[in-house]
């Protein structure tokens, strides 16, 4: 899959193309089906199908300080899409500039210009261009003239997560943030993953004899609420069961808060400066201080004895 940063990347000899826009942050069951129809369509008509999204998430610059948590990096987003079958993803740099680009110039400059595009895949509520004046009739009208057709598709998910609201980033979100970390996983079709380099912290597991890699996370993360999961720790391609701890560490009075994975039943592992990923499958108990370190000792080789239990029958 090609990945593009900017139009300037696109290659000049590019041809026509299927295209859907979004921000897709999480890539999750519902952007997998508009997906997955722009990859049908694509393929259909023999041609390669582009993702277009942006970055920084278009809100940031819009309102400055309103940047929602990231369910997923934009690397991680190209490899979900590319397991779709998605031929390129393009990422474009959301300036002060670009957000005053009116409708009209979005689809010229973009999608008439650069990609060549031939059909157009959206949801019902796509909006785009300055002050968000663009949507789907506004983009079809515009197909008429430049030769291009829209597909609409409204394509509603529900389940039990969230009481049955329909699937979304800003669900994902809420459900992480709150710790259910088993509904966001029902939206995403897979478990909620942080990612980061291993850093060296107050090193206490390892001196209550369960060593953890404490990940820092990167900026906008959408973290968990605190507490202690059960999931995997994924380091150079391998998935190792994990005891996950989030939170400021109540026991030692700590303030920053941290992801920290203890790898169950491996020993000796060197980690530092690594680049991990940290799987939240379930929620075993929320963040609490002991009385003693032997009780916090015994809490903790509890969460681990749950933690198996919890991935005996998940598949990582």
């Amino acid at each position: 899959m090609q990945r593009w940063r900017g139009l300037e990347d696109i290659p000049q000899d590019w041809g026509r193309s299927v295209v859907t826009i979004g921000s897709y942050d999480g890539v999750h069951r519902g952007h997998q089906l508009i997906i997955g129809k722009a990859v049908q369509r694509a393929k259909e008509l023999g041609i390669p199908s582009v993702v277009v999204t942006f970055d920084p998430h278009p809100s940031e610059v819009v309102r400055p300080g309103s940047h929602p948590p990231l369910l997923a990096p934009h690397h991680r987003r190209a490899e979900l899409m590319a397991d779709l079958g998605v031929d390129a993803v393009l990422i474009l740099p959301f300036t002060t500039e670009f957000s005053k680009l009116s409708p009209a110039d979005f689809v010229a400059k973009v999608l008439v210009d650069k990609l060549h595009a031939r059909v157009v895949v959206e949801g019902p509520n796509f909006r785009f261009g300055h002050k968000a004046a663009g949507n789907v009739e506004f983009l079809a009208e515009q197909g008429r003239t430049f030769d291009y057709e829209v597909e609409v598709f409204d394509l509603v998910v529900r389940g039990e997560a969230g009481g049955g609201e329909p699937f979304s980033s800003t669900l994902t979100r809420r459900l992480v943030a709150e710790g259910d970390v088993a509904g966001a996983a029902e939206i995403l079709g897979r478990p909620h993953r942080v990612e980061g380099v291993v850093v060296r912290g107050a090193q206490r597991g390892r001196e209550l004899g369960f060593p953890t890699a404490n990940v820092e996370t990167l900026p906008h993360t959408a973290i968990p609420a605190d507490g202690v999961y059960a999931g995997y720790l994924h380091v150079e391609g391998e998935a190792m069961p994990a005891a996950i701890s989030v939170g400021t560490n109540p026991q030692f009075d700590a303030v920053e808060r941290t992801v920290e994975a203890y790898a169950i039943d491996r020993v000796g592992l060197d980690l530092y400066g690594l680049h991990v990923a940290v799987d939240f499958v379930a929620y075993v108990r929320g963040m609490a201080k002991f009385d003693s370190l032997e009780q916090l000792i015994e809490a903790i080789a509890d969460d681990v004895r749950r933690s198996k239990e919890l991935l005996a029958d998940h598949r990582a």
